[in-house]
């Protein structure tokens, strides 16, 4: 057996950079392959341990709550979650990276309807537990109903022990959910 035929076995596992893992033997002529594969996960995890992340008061379920805010209008476009590794995404790459809650996964907002974040700006409130992303949101459509924000629906009504009040959409449907959404 050549040295170069010499056997390593290497796991590499890395969520947060992407990375697919990777499990078995390897010839030494691989290392070069697996090394590079390592320096992903090796920065990942150096930034999802950053002392800036660990500013941020993640709640019980290691989550944050994220207001999304188009940074020309300042309309609010939606609400979602964060956690450690979606918010370090989300600054390497600088479009919007979510945690889903029901899929239980990230979710790069974006990814099936092409209705991607670049944020422009990220801030973190006084009680440092609610983040603030202000992005231009390509295609002009946030909400997953095909409008502009999720926050379409106004409370018209008169406020009084009355109850008489309802809720009515204020903004139109840019587009069919169900040509987004293939």
């Amino acid at each position: 057996m050549k040295a170069d035929d010499k056997v390593v076995t290497k796991t590499v596992t890395s969520a947060a950079a992407g990375a697919k893992t990777a499990k078995g033997p390897a010839k030494a002529s691989d290392k070069a392959a697996i090394k590079s594969a390592v320096k992903p996960a090796a920065k990942a995890h150096a930034v999802i341990n950053a002392k800036w992340l660990n500013k941020v008061k993640w709640d019980e379920h290691g989550l944050v709550p994220v207001i999304a805010q188009e940074a020309g209008s300042n309309d609010v476009l939606m609400f979602a979650w964060m956690n450690r590794e979606a918010l370090a995404k989300t600054v390497e790459s600088g479009e919007a990276v979510y945690w889903s809650r029901s899929r239980k996964k990230l979710w790069h907002k974006g990814e099936e309807s092409g209705h991607v974040q670049k944020v422009q700006e990220i801030r973190l409130d006084c009680d440092e537990d609610v983040i603030l992303l202000k992005v231009t949101q390509d295609g002009g459509i946030a909400c997953h109903t095909g409008r502009h924000s999720c926050f379409f629906q106004k409370f018209e009504g008169k406020g009084d022990a009355s109850g008489e009040g309802d809720w009515i959409s204020v903004e139109p449907v840019l587009k069919d959910p169900e040509t987004i959404y293939k």
